[in-house]
């Protein structure tokens, strides 16, 4: 089995653990200290927040300010439209940011939210009818 471990740069460590857990996620103290959160989001999907400082040891490049550059957007699934919209109000009552109106193309639906410091995290739904067949066959089904 593939484990998925998404390292992202942070400023405050304490503010972001706040925010993840908010969304549902948990912690795993077994890689956490004063220089990284293990937030658990799935049973093989973790985010490992770390501070700049630290976040720095594992690369030569600089590293880059999420709250002003785009390195990556994460992209979570959601059951539904709803979970999609409940995410983001949890996300945004937890100091999380809105930065562009959500996306609806039919057989996706997607809303962007940046955590406190600036990361994207984008969570969508997609009708698992197109999923099986593909947006081009989902179109023409629904319109037939």
């Amino acid at each position: 089995m593939t484990e998925i471990f998404v390292n992202l740069p942070t400023a405050d460590l304490q503010r972001s653990t706040a925010f993840y857990t908010a969304l549902g996620a948990t912690v795993n103290p077994l890689f956490s200290d004063e220089n990284a959160a293990c937030i658990v989001w799935a049973d093989n999907v973790y985010f490992m927040m770390l501070t700049r400082e630290y976040f720095a040891t594992f690369t030569e490049k600089q590293v880059a300010d999420p709250a002003t550059t785009a390195q990556v957007l994460v992209a979570l699934t959601r059951p539904s439209r709803e979970d999609v919209d409940a995410t983001l109000a949890v996300g945004i009552a937890n100091g999380g940011v809105e930065p562009a109106a959500p996306k609806d193309l039919g057989f996706m639906y997607t809303r962007d939210l940046e955590d406190p410091d600036g990361n994207v995290l984008e969570f969508f739904y997609m009708d698992p009818a197109a999923v099986q067949s593909g947006p081009a066959a989902y179109a023409e089904q629904s319109q037939a």
